[in-house]
């Protein structure tokens, strides 16, 4: 974190501001999420009143995931969830990592631009609704926390997302405070039982003589470590999950465990914001029906931290699209979740190695793995995927012991070595490294083991679906005009872009056709649907309007006789699509619409204005439709903007004010050349949303003309 606090590690105003939202508010936990560089991550700034472990799962979250906190910033727009019920019908994923009770908001930090989001949590008891009050006092916090920002980067100190989040206290001031620490010992000595305090990581932090005695361990063998740790009989993921239950929820848990042989104690947990405090009680002796039965095994259970952060990697990876959705999943959520601080992941391909994705390696060690052949290479990667054995070295020495080359090939101390198959089939290796000697336990092997597999079925399925998008792609551009026609007295921009979320191939097209020295056809439209088809119908769309354009058809006509064609083809798709006839020679413009939106004309001076067109109907739906051709003047250095919806539209949002905005957004923009326009519009809408369609954009600036 830059900008905030001193370099003492002092609060500076954004933590102060940070944790006051949190006391106004009430929250029982809650964090601060930062725009990652590059505009589509958010980053785990700080944090208050849950354990690390809990958030590990979201401590980078893409823009594009189902999650509260992305939903708020994508969509400008506060984001209540008021209990379990809410959470497991709303967002799934993260109801299966934190099966609690609890409510959560989520609230967009902006000014004229995202800056990131807020996350507070409330226990179980809080009321299923927001009132206008509270929500009113959330927006006002996110908005002076968005001004801390704002200030920071102007004074050239803008706060940038940590490598890991601060975790800050709410302090709060409690009578019982001021009591003596040996009143509160004697008082918690007098009580029947035992008693036990824990903070928020579950560490115990104090043990009274009673409770040393049930448990049959002193003190000095359980100050400063959790139960679950230091008591075998405690080792058990059910009663792990029962204090995190209580963490999350703040509402009282208990559970019955049997200290071997016979003697059964009931816990009961009392959670706060500063911590649980745990009253110990015999529950009587001899066999009874144990609530979370142990499973007597070689390996330690593994916790249940650990399985709910399988469940919820297991659901991310059933999302992922693309191999590079798989790259980044492992790379942002897999890597911080069990303190990795290196990662390759590896793909092979025609019998060698294929690099997807990488972090904490230098260029010159990737390099290495690169092309390395399957089946004469000696690298460990290889060797482990040969054998569908997973490999784990603690520190170089093991792992020089095993590839002496390997050892040596980069400054990581400890490994991981994940071999990614199907069924005996290799399908790559996913490398965990660590920057100091890192002891694998039995369960975190187990897990890396199960996530190997997961892993591997997600990374198979990316390279179906990738080879599958280029081919529909590779069909789609070639389908688009490779470079448009030099007409004087004209200058042209234009781009095409799919989309970010969702992979699928696009209909959307555009052209510009010379017809004589001083005239010209512009055009641009989206076909209905996201497939092979669509773009394959978008050929022929572009191939009737090219024919009739160039026979001298008037604009009007041009979309009625491509429309008849579409309605006897019957492609079971429709399609949008402007038309724009240029005279150069007398700076004028004729346009007709089947159901586009509608153009852009920015004037010289830079005011831009929608153009009012009436639409006609779509194409391929009446045969007999009619539509209506509007005249307007184009002076030299006016610019009339053609774009397609992906550009103007997203989610939560009206199209009119997407179409608005970036009318706005031109007219404050300086200059006239289109190249620069064209950068500047799709830098503005990438900021500012997150784009869910395709987008062709055509920029028409029309000069002195031709002499």
């Amino acid at each position: 974190m830059t900008g905030t606090g001193d370099a003492a590690g002092g609060l500076g105003p954004l933590e102060e501001a940070f944790l006051e939202t949190m006391r106004g508010t009430g929250a029982s936990a809650g964090g601060l999420y930062l725009l990652a560089p590059g505009g589509q991550a958010l980053s785990l700034s700080m944090m208050s009143g849950a354990p690390a472990e809990l958030i590990a799962p979201w401590r980078v979250v893409s823009l594009a995931a189902p999650v509260p906190v992305a939903d708020a910033v994508r969509e400008d727009r506060l984001v209540w969830v008021g209990g379990q019920e809410d959470m497991i019908r709303n967002y799934p994923r993260t109801a299966v990592a934190v099966p609690y009770h609890f409510a959560l908001a989520a609230a967009p930090i902006a000014t004229g631009r995202p800056w990131g989001a807020l996350m507070l949590l409330w226990p179980g008891t809080h009321p299923p609704q927001t009132t206008p009050r509270q929500r009113d006092h959330i927006a006002s916090r996110c908005r002076h926390l968005a001004r801390l920002l704002e200030e920071a980067a102007h004074e050239g100190r803008p706060a940038v997302p940590p490598d890991r989040p601060r975790e800050l206290t709410v302090e709060t001031s409690r009578p019982t405070r001021a009591q003596s620490a040996l009143a509160a010992v004697d008082f918690a000595e007098r009580l029947p039982g035992g008693c036990v305090g824990l903070d928020l990581e579950g560490r115990i932090t104090f043990l009274s003589g009673g409770a040393a005695e049930l448990l049959g361990r002193g003190a000095d063998q359980l100050l400063g470590v959790r139960p679950w740790q230091a008591l075998p009989w405690l080792d058990d993921p059910v009663y792990e999950d029962r204090y995190r239950a209580a963490v999350v929820s703040r509402q009282v848990v208990s559970y019955t465990a049997c200290r071997p042989p016979d003697q059964w104690l009931d816990f009961r947990l009392y959670p706060d914001a500063s911590g649980i405090s745990v009253r110990i009680t015999p529950a009587g002796t001899g066999p009874r029906p144990s609530p979370a039965p142990r499973h007597e095994t070689a390996a330690t259970p593994t916790r249940a931290g650990q399985l709910y952060q399988l469940m919820h990697l297991a659901a991310a990876l059933t999302e992922t699209v693309g191999v590079q959705d798989v790259a980044d999943l492992v790379s942002d959520q897999i890597m911080p979740a069990f303190g990795a601080e290196g990662l390759i992941l590896l793909s092979a391909e025609a019998s060698r190695l294929s690099v997807v994705g990488h972090r904490g390696y230098t260029r010159e060690t990737i390099d290495q793995f690169e092309g390395a052949p399957l089946n004469t290479s000696d690298l460990p990667a290889i060797q482990v995927l040969r054998s569908g054995v997973p490999a784990f070295f603690s520190d170089p020495d093991e792992l020089e012991q095993y590839a002496p080359e390997a050892a040596r090939a980069s400054d990581k101390q400890a490994w991981a070595f994940l071999p990614l198959t199907i069924s005996g089939r290799p399908v790559g290796c996913c490398i965990l490294s660590y920057g100091r000697p890192h002891t694998f336990t039995a369960e975190e092997r187990a897990v890396l083991t199960s996530l190997a597999g997961l892993i591997a079925h997600a990374l198979d399925r990316a390279r179906l679906y990738d080879a599958k998008h280029q081919l529909a792609h590779g069909l789609q551009q070639a389908l688009l005009p490779h470079r448009l026609p030099a007409v004087p007295g004209l200058r042209v921009a234009a781009r095409y872009l799919p989309a970010t979320r969702g992979m699928d191939i696009g209909g959307d097209f555009y052209d510009l056709i010379r017809l004589t020295r001083t005239t010209a056809v512009a055009v641009i439209g989206d076909v209905q649907g996201h497939n092979v088809a669509a773009a394959a119908l978008m050929g022929q769309v572009r191939t009737a309007i090219h024919a009739h354009a160039t026979v001298g058809v008037p604009p009007g006509q041009v979309l009625s006789r491509t429309n008849r064609l579409l309605t006897d083809l019957d492609p079971g798709l429709f399609t949008s699509c402007l038309y724009v006839h240029l005279d150069l020679a007398r700076h004028r413009a004729s346009i007709a619409s089947a159901g586009h939106p509608p153009p852009l004309l920015r004037h010289p001076g830079g005011r831009t204005r929608s153009v009012d067109v009436p639409p006609g109907l779509l194409l391929g739906i009446d045969p007999e439709a009619v539509y209506p051709v509007t005249d307007i003047d184009l002076p030299p250095d006016a610019t009339l903007v053609l774009y397609t919806d992906g550009l103007v539209e997203a989610p939560g949002t009206d199209i009119e004010q997407g179409t608005a905005d970036l009318a706005r957004h031109l007219s404050g923009l300086s200059g006239k050349d289109p190249e620069q326009l064209v950068g500047a519009v799709l830098h503005h809408t990438r900021t500012v949303q997150q784009r869910t369609d395709d987008t062709a954009l055509l920029l028409l600036q029309a000069t002195a003309g031709p002499q």
